[in-house]
C-alpha cells in the first residue's frame, strides 16, 4: 500500500454526520470499533458511505466467514423471502428448520446420537444450554472459566468473566455460578495448575451440586487461546464420572474459524452440547444448541422456544453456509491461510518488541502487545492506538483480552492473498512504530 504513512478521509464528512445523529438518537450503549458507517460490502472489502474502500480484518465480529454478500448466501436469503419470512416454527413449522438441526446433527463431533434446538443469538444458545443441562440433571451450579465471554443476556453475562463494559452497574447476577482458572500460558497458568484449581473448585461445591460446566475451546473475547488437549481431556473424565452437563461454547471459533467446522474437531474434543451462532448464519441471526439427544429432550415440550428462533430467512443462509462449507477445497484452504499467517505474525513477535505473544488455533489468531516482554505489563493503549492507526489507514481491525491488550484478527475466511497482504502492511507499519 503506498502512502501508509498518511491518513486518509476515514473518517469521511458522511460518517462523522452520522456519528452525531447516531449519538443523539441512539442509546449509549452499543460501542463501535471504528468511527466508520458502512454503505455496502463484498468479500472482505467494505465501503463506507463517504465512498471509501476498507479492507475488513473484523468480519462482523467473526460473524461473516464466508464473506460479505456471497453469492450463494444473497440467493438462497431472496428465494427465501419470497416463500416465507416468518411462521414461527412454535406455530406452523417448516422443514429447513428440521433440515439445519439434521444437518448439524451429522456435523457436530461425538459418535452418539443428537438432537438440536435453533434461537437467534449466541446469548440465546448459552441461556437454553444452561436451561437443558439443569433440567437433565436436576441440579442448579454452573461452572465457567477465567477469561470467557458468553454473551450479554443475564446467565450468559454472569458467566462472563470481565467486569467493564459488561458488567458494570447491571448487578446483582445469577446465582450459582462459580468460576474455575482457564489455561493461560503465557501469563503461567499451565493445563496441570488449571486442571487442578478446577477439581478443588468442583469437589468443594460438590460434584452432585454441578449441572454443568461451559468453556469455550479457544477463548474469543479472552484473547484467542485455545484450550489444551490435555486439559479438555481430563475435564471430560471428570464430567463423565459426574453426570455434569460439558458445554462447548463455540459461537465464535466455530464454522471454519480455526479451520475446521468446529475448533473442537482439531482438539479431539466431543462436549455434551455444543454452542453455535455466528458463522453459522453467515449475517442472519441464528444459533443453535446441539448435542445427545437425551439430555436435549430433558425439558417439557413449551420449555425451550421463542417466537423468531429458526426464522425460515436465516435458516435458509445457514443452510448455504454449509453447503459453501462442505465443498472439498474450502476448509483446507482455510488451514492453509492460516499457516501462512500464522508465519507472519511470528516473524512480528520477532522484530517488534511490544508484541508479547502470537497465539490462535488455524486462522483464528491474535496478538497480545505488552509495554515490557519480561513483565508481560499489558499495553492497552496500544492496542487501542493500533486500531485507529490501522482504521484510518483502510483496515479494519479489532481488540480482545481481559486487559484490553490483544489484537485479534477475524478477517473473511474468503479474503484475497493480495488483501491480505495490502492489510498486513498498514498493520506491521503500526506495531513498528508502537511506543509504550
Amino acid at each position: 500500500m503506498k502512502n501508509i504513512v498518511l491518513k486518509t478521509s476515514i473518517p469521511g464528512p458522511k460518517s462523522v454526520a452520522l456519528m452525531a445523529r447516531r449519538k443523539a438518537a441512539v442509546a449509549r450503549g452499543p460501542f463501535h470499533g471504528t468511527p466508520v458507517f458502512v454503505d455496502h460490502a463484498h468479500g472482505a472489502l467494505i465501503t463506507d458511505v463517504d465512498g471509501n474502500t476498507l479492507i475488513d480484518l473484523a468480519a462482523g465480529i467473526g460473524v461473516v466467514n464466508t464473506g460479505h454478500t456471497p453469492e450463494a448466501l444473497v440467493k438462497a436469503i431472496a428465494g427465501q423471502a419470497g416463500k416465507l419470512i416468518h411462521g414461527s416454527f412454535n406455530v406452523t413449522p417448516y422443514e429447513s428448520y428440521v433440515a439445519l438441526c439434521e444437518k448439524l446433527n451429522g456435523l457436530a463431533p461425538g459418535k452418539f446420537a443428537k438432537k438440536s434446538f435453533l434461537a437467534n443469538s449466541g446469548a440465546e444458545a448459552v441461556e437454553n444450554a444452561i436451561k437443558i443441562a439443569r433440567a437433565h440433571t436436576g441440579r442448579p451450579s454452573v461452572i465457567a472459566f477465567e477469561h470467557a465471554f458468553h454473551g450479554r443476556t443475564y446467565m450468559a453475562m454472569t458467566l462472563t468473566a470481565k467486569e467493564k463494559p459488561y458488567k458494570i452497574g447491571f448487578a446483582p447476577f445469577n446465582s450459582n455460578v462459580l468460576r474455575a482458572p482457564y489455561p493461560y500460558p503465557y501469563h503461567d497458568v499451565a493445563s496441570e495448575t488449571a486442571f487442578t484449581a478446577f477439581t478443588d473448585l468442583a469437589t468443594k461445591a460438590g460434584p452432585d451440586t454441578i449441572a454443568a460446566v461451559i468453556i469455550e475451546p479457544v477463548l474469543g473475547e479472552g484473547g484467542f487461546i485455545p484450550a489444551p488437549k490435555e486439559f479438555l481431556a481430563k475435564l471430560s473424565d471428570f464430567c463423565a464420572k459426574n453426570g455434569i452437563v460439558l458445554i462447548a461454547d463455540e459461537i465464535q471459533c466455530g464454522f471454519g474459524r480455526t479451520g475446521t467446522l468446529f475448533a473442537s474437531e482439531q482438539l479431539d474434543f466431543a462436549p455434551d452440547l455444543i454452542l453455535t451462532a455466528k458463522g453459522l448464519g453467515g449475517g442472519m441471526p441464528v444459533s443453535a444448541v446441539t448435542g445427545r439427544a437425551e439430555i436435549m429432550d430433558a425439558p417439557i415440550e413449551g420449555g425451550i422456544g421463542g417466537t423468531f428462533g429458526g426464522n425460515p430467512v436465516a435458516v435458509a443462509s445457514a443452510l448455504a453456509v454449509i453447503e459453501l462449507m462442505s465443498d472439498p477445497a474450502f476448509l483446507p484452504k482455510v488451514r492453509a491461510l492460516g499457516a501462512s499467517v500464522l508465519k507472519t505474525l511470528s516473524s512480528w513477535k520477532e522484530r517488534y518488541p511490544v508484541v508479547g505473544d502470537v497465539r490462535g488455533l488455524g486462522p483464528m489468531l491474535a496478538l497480545e502487545l505488552v509495554k515490557d516482554r519480561a513483565s508481560k505489563e499489558p499495553f492497552a493503549d496500544g492496542a487501542k492506538a493500533l486500531v485507529k492507526h490501522c482504521y484510518e489507514r483502510g483496515v479494519v481491525i479489532m481488540t480482545a483480552g481481559s486487559y484490553g491488550n490483544c489484537v485479534r484478527l477475524l478477517f473473511p475466511l474468503v479474503i484475497t492473498d493480495e488483501q491480505l497482504a495490502e492489510a498486513f502492511e498498514v498493520l506491521e507499519y503500526g506495531l513498528k512504530t508502537l511506543k509504550p
